[in-house]
């Protein structure tokens, strides 16, 4: 953490805006900053109003504010930025295919949607704003990837027009969340009746991590950030196969190819970024190339070495099958 970083609370009585908040990470973060940490208040902005309603009966919580909103248009999202002191933005289109097939949508919600967020923020006086982004932003190969790319670009290279107001913008980039919407676990349980798992190839490898490793790492982000780092957790990998085999001993692995925008591994620190790379812990700061010898100071001195691989097929930490059988058993507990 950097030397003038503060350790209390960075969110105790503070205006918290969550973009996207009733999706599977907004909702997380919610339920935690509710739990664990003492906001004033805690804005809620997302589309479906259905879900704001759910979650504000389950909650019932009196410093919950929900905001109908997109962040693709601008004036809401000014408007909902208005006396916020801390924007967790973590509405974005995640589905590969579906940004493949639907790119304008993609970009209208994950790159203006990030430039809107980015002016108001600034135009507000909001003092940190933080994005979630993706392993697949890296050297990205489709879509989506490369729209959280260009989001992150918004985020820290936004830091260089703040002006007087301060407001400070980082990125946290991490893997694939274990049991999200969308993600391959629920795919598979569905699949587990009929005795064939569908593998798309037996090579895959991803990066893994908990919601509840999520919500706290961008806790930890926000406390740790001054403005333009890109945050990366230090993740295991997993091999889809052994997943598959866990969840399903007994059944067939029928692989039929690599949709449109895989990989076959993931890549959480890009050859390019690793000579502006800090290992901290158990983590990684990237700091852009503008960064000054004052900010670069306020970091830990331990860089990365020019041929540091972070490849979710060259992993030196591996989900095991003790830890795979646990992560299924959370999953399906949290079903019930």
């Amino acid at each position: 953490m950097p030397a003038n970083a503060r350790t209390q609370d960075p969110l105790e009585n503070k205006v918290v805006l969550i973009t996207g908040g009733t999706g599977s990470f907004g909702n997380a973060m919610v339920r935690h900053l509710l739990q664990h940490h003492r906001p004033k208040t805690i804005r809620v902005f997302s589309r479906d109003e259905l879900k704001q309603f759910h979650m504000k009966q389950q909650l019932r919580d009196e410093r919950l504010r929900f905001f109908l909103g997109d962040v693709r248009d601008r004036e809401r999202v000014r408007r909902a930025c208005e006396g916020v002191d801390i924007i967790i933005h973590a509405a974005a289109l995640k589905q590969v295919q579906a940004c493949e097939y639907n790119p304008f949508e993609a970009i209208k919600t994950n790159i203006i949607g990030s430039v809107n967020l980015v002016d108001a923020a600034i135009d507000c006086g909001v003092k940190k704003a933080i994005a979630l982004s993706t392993d697949k932003a890296v050297s990205p190969v489709n879509l989506y990837g490369a729209t959280k790319l260009c989001a992150e670009k918004v985020f820290i290279h936004g830091n260089s027009y703040t002006g007087q107001r301060g407001t400070k913008l980082a990125c946290c980039r991490y893997g694939n969340v274990i049991g999200s919407r969308g993600s391959v676990i629920p795919l598979f349980l569905k699949q587990r009746a009929t005795g064939k798992l569908t593998i798309t190839d037996h090579r895959m490898t991803r990066f893994w991590i908990t919601l509840d490793e999520a919500v706290r790492f961008v806790i930890q982000g926000l406390s740790t950030m001054v403005g333009g780092e890109i945050f990366v957790p230090n993740l295991p990998s997993m091999r889809i196969v052994d997943l598959a085999k866990t969840i399903a001993p007994d059944a067939e692995l029928v692989e039929v190819g690599i949709r449109p925008g895989e990989k076959i591994h993931e890549t959480l620190v890009m050859e390019e970024e690793v000579r502006t790379t800090y290992q901290h812990k158990d983590f990684y700061i990237i700091l852009p190339e503008w960064f000054s010898t004052e900010v670069k100071r306020s970091y830990p001195k331990k860089k990365l070495p020019d041929d540091f691989v972070y490849n979710s097929g060259q992993s030196r930490h591996w989900v095991g099958e003790t830890e795979l059988q646990a992560m299924v058993d959370d999953y399906e507990r949290h079903l019930v």
